[in-house]
């Protein structure tokens, strides 16, 4: 159960695969993605059900996203994770492959699975209220074991042989972290883990080019008490991606799920992506971690936005305005609930193309599948970065 797949096919059977429109097919390039598609469900196996047949409709919105934006990486944050990856070929058998609104089928030969911390119990009263059990009592919140997972596409080989998890790491093991030790006693810090769900390293290999993944989903930094466990804990995965890239030996303490130390090699080609739950400007998370991260000298931050619309640019949101074309997510608050925690950071040795965030206006073609609430596929919107693949 905590061992990672990768479910391959042979290249061949890839079909041609149209590149989103302003995109340059001609250059040697990489669209790179990040996708919280919401698609969670409240019972163990609900997800691979509902998307055994090509009917579900949330399903159908998410990958027309997909399809309009066709990136050649795809990282999706909140997909239930099975063990035999049901849901993920049903996804891409039932969904992707077959033309949603109109727009042209994606395909993707690799997927690569990894289990969550979520759903998994502790043994220990995490929320402190007196009762032992619950999602919030689990390694990582959620009602059973692989919900709110993630799963990775791929149109380029996945190196899973080479891949490294970090489900495992424990939080009291990070040297100066924020774990809350009054709040947890030492016999509860002795199996807390700090990834909420995981993190991965997965090396994507693209003509002679390696590139990391280096995916994650932190926790919300909400949903606590004055102790703000969560708040500390979203901030300190945060600083764990961010070690995890190096830089004067700061990931040094950090272990894999196979036992291995050490951070990413210096000088790797790397992209981070993620729902990251934090925004810098705004929100409750503690900015410090992701400002740190987006300071990084080792990756860029492309800024991704939301493309300008015509007339009044400010709206955006199922409730008011927001005037942040960064945002990537609509929480329902108005303008406050217009976050930007989704991301997708490139190794600096990897020239950045284009960005943007697939958030079109009410009454632009698309929009609809991103309007109303709840909408019709997620609460967060799609981010892609193009980046120039040099020698």
């Amino acid at each position: 159960m905590t061992e990672a797949r990768s479910i391959s096919v042979h290249p061949h059977s890839a079909a041609p695969i149209p590149y989103a429109e302003g995109r340059d097919v001609a250059a040697p390039s990489l669209r790179v993605a990040t996708f919280n598609a919401s698609l969670n469900r409240p019972l163990p196996g609900q997800l691979a059900v509902d998307l055994s047949t090509p009917l579900d409709t949330q399903a159908q919105a998410v990958a027309e996203i997909v399809q309009r934006n066709a990136p050649d990486v795809l990282l999706l944050n909140e997909f239930d994770h099975d063990l035999q990856g049901a849901a993920a070929e049903a996804f891409k058998s039932n969904y992707l492959a077959r033309s949603q609104g109109g727009q042209a089928p994606i395909d993707y030969p690799y997927t690569y699975l990894a289990p969550a911390n979520t759903g998994i119990p502790s043994g220990a009263d995490l929320d402190g209220d007196g009762i032992v059990g619950g999602p919030a009592d689990a390694l990582g919140y959620g009602d059973f074991e692989g919900q709110y997972g993630m799963v990775l596409f791929s149109k380029y080989p996945i190196d899973a042989a080479n891949a490294r998890t970090f489900q495992k790491f424990l939080w009291k093991d990070m040297p100066n972290s924020q774990l809350p030790t009054r709040h947890y006693g030492e016999l509860v810090r002795g199996v807390l883990r700090l990834p909420s769900k995981s993190m991965w390293d997965v090396p994507v290999t693209v003509g002679d080019k390696t590139i990391h993944v280096i995916a994650a989903h932190p926790t919300p930094p909400v949903f606590d008490g004055p102790e703000k466990r969560n708040q500390a804990r979203n901030h300190d995965e945060i600083r764990l991606i961010n070690d995890y890239l190096g830089g004067e030996g700061r990931g040094e303490y950090i272990y894999d799920d196979s036992g291995k130390r050490g951070a990413l090699e210096p000088g790797s080609d790397f992209v981070v992506l993620g729902d990251l739950n934090s925004d810098a400007a705004s929100g409750e998370s503690d900015p410090a971690a992701i400002t740190a991260l987006l300071g990084n000298p080792s990756l860029v931050d492309p800024r991704p936005a939301v493309a300008e619309l015509p007339g009044d640019l400010e709206l955006r949101g199922i409730a008011g305005i927001t005037r942040s074309a960064l945002g990537t997510a609509d929480f329902g608050r108005g303008s406050a609930g217009v976050l930007r925690v989704d991301y997708v950071l490139p190794s600096a040795t990897l020239p950045v193309r284009g960005s943007g965030v697939y958030w079109p206006g009410a009454g632009q073609d698309g929009g609809e599948l991103v309007s109303g609430w709840p909408p019709a596929s997620s609460d967060h919107r799609l981010v892609w970065v193009d980046v120039t693949l040099t020698d």
